[in-house]
């Protein structure tokens, strides 16, 4: 499974849709891209295929950052979760 993340612009909240196999993922993280580089105030309507009825609509020029990664066992087992940045402790 493969988790496609959008952070907004002045927003904490991570939204995620799932896809099930790499070329799905790939393929929605590049029309998010796609849609950034035009530069048009659209909106792009996003849906996941892990929960069935999950759909997520999002204004393009709000959206700050992407972010592609596959879903494992490996991300959790070492006590970070996938994402933008960490926190580390001083």
């Amino acid at each position: 499974m493969f988790v496609i993340d959008v952070t907004l612009k002045h927003s904490p909240i991570t939204l995620s849709v799932q896809r099930k196999t790499a070329e799905d993922a790939t393929a929605l993280y590049q029309q998010i891209l796609e849609a950034l580089r035009s530069g048009n105030a659209t909106t792009l309507e996003l849906t996941c295929e892990q929960q069935a009825g999950k759909t997520i609509g999002v204004l393009v020029s709000e959206i700050a950052a992407v972010q592609m990664a596959e879903k494992s066992g490996t991300a959790t087992a070492s006590g970070r979760p996938p994402g933008f940045f960490a926190m580390s402790e001083s």
